[in-house]
């Protein structure tokens, strides 16, 4: 058991926590707005309630396991009046085993170990372990597409589409600026989109999303950056699913799989 922080060391603990919360929630819920009230309340909850601090000896741990709660209660709800790709999920997500996407996103997009996710989640690391394995199976099986790449590190880029490839999905190609993004998803157009943040010619990957989301605004986005703070702001629409530069492969074939089949990706302003 550990000493509660004060009150002003706690309150900058979760203020710095809270991107990488609201980025869980927004992957689970598949919109930014539900996403965001999830996260809210949990605030709230904490506002009134504290002990889980003295409790749990992470604070992100602990701030994790409230909202934790809080889903459960709820009934783990997905956005509201949702339309195209987001609303066809809701097939799949049916078919899902019970808190199976939660242990994935905790595991493979948040970096939590079996044991913090077993306290988050108030479970044993055997049923973690099993959660684990049913959501990569059920994932993997979910969905297959075509997906496009932009990326103008060339060792990136093949690391991306081996991995991807071997998640039984095709390449349209490969995008190194925001010009060539443009071109290769009017030549062949994707499923998917996995771009990188900073090009080639200086160009943004935000923008070349943008272009494209202008008039296709369905087609699910996964961003890779060293700074996924910088994206999760709540300053403006985000990406459901932001990955942390260095990634690993299973951080990838999670966020694919999932995107692939639930995704309100909005535009963003560069």
């Amino acid at each position: 058991m550990s000493t509660a922080p004060t009150e002003t060391s706690l309150a900058t603990v979760v203020a710095n926590l809270l991107p990488y919360l609201r980025r869980y929630a927004r992957a689970l819920t598949g919109d930014q707005d539900t996403g965001d009230k999830y996260a809210a309340i949990t605030l709230e909850a904490l506002l009134s309630d504290r002990t889980v601090f003295e409790q749990i000896e992470s604070p992100k741990v602990a701030l994790f396991h409230v909202f934790h709660l809080i889903w459960s209660s709820a009934g783990a709800p997905t956005g509201q009046d949702e339309t195209g790709i987001a609303k066809r999920a809701q097939a799949h997500l049916r078919r899902l085993t019970q808190n199976t996407r939660e242990a994935l996103l905790l595991r493979t997009i948040e970096g939590f170990t079996l044991d913090d996710i077993a306290t988050i989640m108030a479970t044993d690391i055997d049923d973690v372990d099993h959660l684990l394995t049913v959501a990569q199976n059920e994932m993997s099986e979910s969905v297959c597409g075509r997906v496009m790449v932009i990326e103008d590190e060339a060792i990136i880029a093949l690391d991306l589409q081996g991995i991807v490839s071997d998640m039984g999905h095709k390449i349209t190609g490969v995008a190194t600026t925001r010009t060539e993004a443009q071109t290769l998803f009017t030549q062949d157009k994707p499923d998917l989109i996995l771009s990188d943040i900073q090009l080639a010619d200086g160009s943004s990957g935000i923008d070349a999303v943008n272009d494209i989301l202008k008039t296709h605004a369905d087609v699910p986005v996964i961003f890779i950056t060293a700074f996924p703070e910088r994206l999760l702001t709540g300053d403006r629409p985000e990406p459901a699913f932001v990955i942390t530069k260095p990634y690993s492969e299973d951080q990838v074939t999670s966020a694919v799989s999932q995107a692939m089949f639930f995704s309100s990706t909005e535009t963003l302003n560069a």
